[in-house]
């Protein structure tokens, strides 16, 4: 059994109405908080969390929205289907020029889709400011499998993370298979790991290099 709420498309409903809900917000950002990127988004994520189960609607079984700032989500909600969904909440301001946040640890990921009920979701607020008002330019509401792969890449921390390539540029497969995009991820996985393992290489190499560069010093810092 897949989603119903996400490959029947309510999802999408959501996304509408949390932008026209954030455009709506009254101003919610001073002269002082307004010019950090990080306090804006921290914001905007405070402003969502309040609300979000009201935009879900009767699809909203259980919801939260305590977690840490290190847990793998911002906010989770069951469904009427017992689908548990975690959201991931990312902002990008649009003057700025480039942006590659972070969505998860590819092993996090991995052991979480073991169960079918699981869901991994990205919500994306891209906005400009005027003044200290915020303007919502365009609000994403999808589930990591809908992403398509030209527009995500894996990060050198830990086992690896999947990373937003570019904020500016985010591609939505609408509806795309679970099983696809996993299979796809693991094939990426597997390239990625050797080009680590010759870096790691290379920067032993290297320091063997500095390691017999020190070997012939004169020690004359005793």
């Amino acid at each position: 059994m897949k989603s119903s709420f996400f490959y029947d498309g309510h999802y999408q409903s959501v996304a509408d109405r949390l932008k026209d809900y954030i455009d709506s917000a009254p101003d919610f950002l001073s002269a002082q908080t307004s010019p950090s990127t990080r306090a804006t988004g921290d914001a905007i994520e405070g402003l969502i969390a309040d609300r979000f189960d009201s935009f879900l609607g009767d699809w909203c079984k259980e919801y939260s929205s305590s977690f840490a700032r290190r847990a793998m989500a911002d906010l989770a909600f069951k469904d009427k289907e017992d689908f548990y969904c975690v959201v991931d909440v990312k902002t990008h301001r649009e003057s700025t020029k480039f942006n590659m946040p972070n969505l998860t640890s590819v092993e996090r990921l991995s052991r979480f889709y073991e169960d079918n009920q699981n869901v991994f979701a990205l919500i994306m607020v891209k906005y400009a400011l005027d003044g200290v008002r915020v303007k919502a330019g365009e609000v994403i509401f999808t589930p990591i499998e809908f992403l398509d792969w030209d527009c995500l890449t894996v990060g050198a921390l830990g086992w690896g993370q999947i990373q937003i390539a570019d904020s500016n540029r985010i591609i939505v497969n609408h509806g795309y298979s679970r099983k696809e995009w996993m299979l796809t991820f693991c094939e990426i996985m597997l390239q990625f790991y050797p080009k680590e393992i010759a870096k790691t290489q290379d920067r032993i190499g290297r320091f063997q290099e500095v390691r017999g560069y020190w070997e012939m010093q004169e020690d004359i810092w005793r």
